[in-house]
């Protein structure tokens, strides 16, 4: 998704414990998680360089849905998501030479009523297997989200009026419309984009 921004970045993957603490609050724990990825070192950075970092979690009744072991874990999580409404959280983190600045975003999200064999299918494409949740909300053969109005980026993993939002209060700022490129790459009319840019807590 940074790609859509046709910035110069570079991938560095954090190899970090992403274990949830006893106890731990959901929110508490996205914004930990993204917190210790943006503080990992990497090479080859400057001071004129930023650190982007994000965590996405899928919670159904305080439980936090990983990526899937197998394709059994899979059909577990897709069936007890189905006809519910669950949340998915996402946390960034910037980095630059004066500290981290972080975000938050929190979306609801309605899956429609798919039948087993729409599972099994969806299964056997191979697409759930590294989502979690074992979802991809953007999959338009399985489709399976039935209602949602937040910030359709945010369920993929990286909300980007969020992301803008953050940037500038580290005093960053880029010319891309990070909002209609966005939108123009998904093909959704965000409802939330001018309340995130005012401030608000929505997702």
């Amino acid at each position: 998704m940074l790609g859509w921004l046709d910035w110069n970045i570079k991938a560095a993957p954090a190899d970090i414990d992403e274990s949830r603490q006893d106890a731990e609050p959901v929110c508490d724990y996205v914004m930990r998680v993204s917190k210790q990825k943006a503080e990992v070192p990497i090479a080859g950075t400057d001071t004129h360089s930023f650190v982007i970092a994000a965590d996405t979690i899928v919670v159904q009744n305080e439980r936090i849905l990983g990526k899937p072991k197998d394709e059994n874990d899979a059909f577990s999580m897709l069936s007890a998501l189905r006809g519910k409404t669950h949340f998915v959280y996402t946390a960034i983190a910037v980095r630059t030479a004066d500290g981290i600045e972080q975000d938050f975003c929190g979306s609801a999200v309605t899956m429609r009523n798919y039948s087993q064999q729409e599972i099994r299918a969806y299964i056997a494409s191979g697409d759930p297997m590294d989502k979690a949740g074992a979802y991809a909300i953007q999959n338009l053969a399985f489709s399976p989200v039935d209602q949602f109005g937040g910030c359709f980026a945010s369920v993929m993993g990286l909300p980007l009026c969020h992301l803008e939002r953050t940037l500038k209060k580290c005093g960053i700022h880029r010319p891309n419309q990070f909002a209609a490129v966005c939108q123009n790459h998904l093909k959704y009319s965000c409802p939330i984009t001018q309340q995130v840019m005012a401030g608000e807590n929505v997702g």
